[in-house]
């Protein structure tokens, strides 16, 4: 007897339908699984027999031939199991029904028939909806996060008995319910850290506010304790919540990567992502033999922190110069190619020597001549080029310390921030993809960051003393516009291109001795 049901495998963050049939005919015991499974597929069927024969249903002792289509598209992992093992219950009799083809049905057994959680359960729910099926049937741990696609019955089961009794109406199973704007309003602000924590640091919390209005990248150059990290993971709390769009967005490359717990339903907040320096290429940026989305893609409208910059790899830092500029990133292999978003804030920090206290206002720096040189040059100029704002924080002296005056909190400077954001979504009112400054073409500068005579001639004198690029120079530009922007300026004055200026430490000549 022939039965089909439907799955789903994952591609980028899309999903793409999955038609599994199953045919148990006369002859000689055998199991073939057939369109390109791979070798989780293909070890399936020993999990689906021990399953079902633990949970006192019977696996036919016959001819099994399951087939996955399109056979032209690789399948991979082992959420294919319940899948398999609803199609060999229907066609073996044990389970009647005629509405195994209104739902997807995805998870992975255990030898006890239990259900473990999916990768990709977003996608696949929106998919499904999209295709016209009227539920989805998957573990109970990925439920909630398939629950916020609405006009589509979700159910979560716990085990094989219950998708068995649902199909053959022994029982009645509860669909999910998730109010997905409900979710999404009732946590968008729900940050654990805060500015007002911060002691001190006036012009930190200056430039990481100019860098939030105008999207722009920032690298942090100080010493060991001067508050690098602690003001950078403060950084997602000032920029402007999430769109619902955006969330859904970002929830699906979660989704795809695994990342989202059984009590998630919608990421409602910025991510913030800090990998370690010594993270591969492939894990930062995305890739391998099955591609997953790497810590650039996880960090997709929000930030992506890297603490210790040029102790990372060049390697890894370098790949990340296309996707910084383009905003995506492309993974391409010999039959398919996936694109994964990464639309991100790089917030960078760093030792200004090995040692940690080159220009240090106490300390005195013990590394020999040239080692600081040396120990900036492992950050090539072209990603220096791709970084907005480069700031020097110094170290918090004790009467800031011990003050007791609250510093101002984050959903203040998240107005301000706010306020120029809508500046920016009116200019660009005419091209939805561009949202800040940071994300001008070089065409859009010249058209928008126009400034007098008077600026031409300060930008010319900076430009032959710090020796900076073309970008660089687009760079500051853009900074300037921010920095108007703020201050709620309709054309770029002579002070926010000095302050714009000001933000390229790196540049000048003879910082680094």
């Amino acid at each position: 007897m022939l039965v089909k049901t439907f799955g789903s495998a994952v591609y980028g963050i899309e999903a793409i339908t999955i038609t599994v049939e199953v045919n148990i005919s006369g002859g000689k015991l055998a199991y073939f699984i057939v369109g390109l499974p791979d070798n989780a597929v293909r070890e399936s069927m020993q999990r689906v027999e021990t399953a079902l024969q633990t949970n006192g249903y019977r696996m036919p002792r016959q001819r099994i031939v399951v087939n996955m289509a399109p056979a032209d598209i690789r399948k991979e992992g082992s959420a294919y199991d319940l899948t398999i093992a609803v199609a060999i219950l229907s066609a073996s009799g044990q389970i009647q029904s005629e509405d195994l083809e209104k739902y997807l049905i995805m998870g992975e057994l255990s030898l006890d028939g239990g259900l473990q959680p999916i990768k990709g359960a977003l996608p696949i729910a929106i998919q499904a909806r999209k295709e016209g099926y009227k539920g989805f049937i998957l573990p109970k741990q990925n439920a909630r996060e398939a629950a916020i696609v609405d006009n589509l019955e979700v159910y979560g089961v716990e085990n094989i008995k219950q998708v068995s009794d649902f199909f053959n109406g022994d029982t009645a199973l509860e669909p999910e319910v998730v109010n997905t704007r409900d979710e999404f309003f009732n946590s968008l602000t729900a940050y654990d850290s805060d500015f007002s924590e911060v002691r001190g640091q006036e012009n930190i919390k200056r430039a990481l506010e100019i860098a939030a209005a105008g999207g722009h990248n920032v690298i942090l150059i100080g010493p060991p304790g001067a508050g690098k990290t602690m003001l950078a993971r403060r950084l997602p709390s000032i920029l402007p919540p999430l769109s619902l769009y955006e969330s859904l967005e970002t929830t699906k490359i979660h989704s795809v990567a695994g990342k989202l717990s059984a009590a998630d339903a919608l990421v409602t907040t910025r991510p913030f992502r800090s990998p370690h320096h010594t993270i591969s290429d492939v894990a930062l940026v995305g890739g391998g033999s099955n591609p997953q989305p790497g810590e650039i893609s996880l960090a997709h409208n929000g930030v992506l922190f890297l603490d210790e910059l040029p102790e990372f790899k060049r390697s890894a830092l370098e790949v990340m110069r296309q996707p910084l500029e383009e905003r995506k990133v492309t993974i391409s292999r010999a039959k398919f190619t996936v694109d994964y978003p990464s639309s991100f804030m790089l917030i960078a920090s760093m030792n200004p020597c090995p040692c940690g206290y080159y220009n240090h206002p106490e300390k005195e720096c013990i590394c020999p001549p040239g080692t600081v040189q040396k120990y900036l040059s492992k950050i090539s100029g072209p990603l220096l080029d791709r970084i907005d704002l480069h700031v020097e924080v110094t170290p918090v002296n004790f009467n800031e310390l011990s003050s007791e005056r609250l510093a101002e909190k984050s959903e203040f400077i998240r107005d301000r921030v706010i306020k120029a954001r809508e500046i920016q979504i009116e200019r660009f009112g005419e091209r939805p993809d561009l949202h800040a400054n940071a994300q001008m073409s070089p065409q859009m500068v010249r058209d928008v960051c126009k400034i007098t005579a008077a600026g031409q001639a300060l930008l010319k004198k900076a430009m032959e003393k710090l020796g900076l690029s073309a970008r660089a120079y687009d760079r500051i530009l853009k900074v300037a516009r921010t920095i108007a922007d703020l201050a709620g300026s309709e054309e770029i004055m002579l002070e926010h291109l000095a302050e714009a200026i000001h933000f390229r430490s790196l540049d000048r000549e003879g910082w680094a001795g």
